[in-house]
């Protein structure tokens, strides 16, 4: 019987997983994969970045307003969802996961991270995920949910192998292939800042470019998934977080058509693998599919 292939992707809030990795995930869904995405929080501590939903009544129930907005990105990307449960932490400015003095109690950030990873130890060995996407070190940006699930992911990911750890929670599931997202970067944004002046129109990408780059992480992308074909889905998705994103700002200011063109791929980082595999790649499962024909 030919192998089912099954992607988790764990991210902190409602809303992160149509800004990272949702073409992607369209992409894969659709050419039959699995694709869980798993929220740890409820995202209940973000802000209302639309200025249409500043009012009273959605702050008033912003929880149940996150969750209904979580259920139509689910659907429009065609992906299974699962939340962890955890209470959002809030963004903390110079936070550091050394000094949880700023954090809110009972929050996620303030969870002991063996703790937090008992719930994602489960569904990995429910799910048997052959690739895992998730935040490096740095959270992808320092907010204090992001670095807890880059934590707690990687904890997840090494208890789920050991039989030893959570024995209730069934067989141990070594996880083949373990991804960093590396969503936004110096080389992409000036290749689609210069994609937009070479179509005559005005870039949205020109302010970003003038930001301090230092340790800008291009040089750390070693797989680039083609799925422009899924961009659209991508924004729709990303709409649908209605609270957590303007319709009439930058993001969705760029022609899809430019960003096909100038940069049709999400990219990704390579940081553990059980499976053969040559860099670069184009295939977070290359190494996990059979090969063609073949039977597993």
């Amino acid at each position: 019987m030919t192998q089912r292939l099954r992607l988790m992707a764990v991210h902190a809030h409602p809303d992160d997983e149509s800004s990272k990795g949702a073409a992607t995930m369209a992409r894969y869904a659709r050419e039959g994969a699995e694709v869980l995405v798993v929220t740890c929080t409820g995202g209940e501590r973000g802000d209302v970045l639309n200025p249409k939903l500043d009012r009273p009544d959605v702050w008033e129930n912003i929880a149940e307003i996150r969750r209904a907005e979580m259920a139509a990105a689910r659907d429009i990307l065609g992906v299974e969802q699962a939340w962890l449960g955890f209470v959002d932490s809030g963004w903390v400015e110079g936070y550091t996961h050394d000094d949880p003095s700023g954090l809110p109690e009972g929050c996620f950030a303030r969870v002991p991270v063996e703790e937090a990873a008992a719930p994602l130890v489960k569904l990995i060995r429910e799910f048997r995920p052959q690739v895992v996407l998730t935040y490096d070190e740095e959270g992808g940006y320092p907010h204090p949910d992001h670095i807890q699930t880059h934590l707690v992911t990687m904890a997840a990911v090494e208890a789920a192998a050991d039989p030893a750890r959570y024995p209730d929670f069934g067989p141990a599931f070594e996880v083949p292939k373990l991804y960093y997202h590396i969503s936004f970067t110096k080389l992409k944004f000036t290749a689609l800042h210069e994609a937009m002046l070479a179509a005559g129109l005005e870039s949205p990408y020109a302010e970003r470019l003038n930001d301090d780059w230092v340790g800008d992480k291009s040089p750390r992308i070693t797989t680039r998934v083609p799925c422009g074909e899924y961009f659209e889905l991508r924004d729709d998705a990303l709409r649908a977080h209605a609270t957590q994103i303007d319709p009439d700002g930058p993001w969705f200011r760029a022609p899809l058509t430019v960003q096909r063109a100038a940069w049709p791929t999400e990219d990704y980082q390579l940081v553990r693998s059980t499976v053969a595999t040559a860099i670069p790649e184009d295939d977070l499962f290359a190494g996990v599919r059979a090969p063609a024909g073949a039977d597993r």
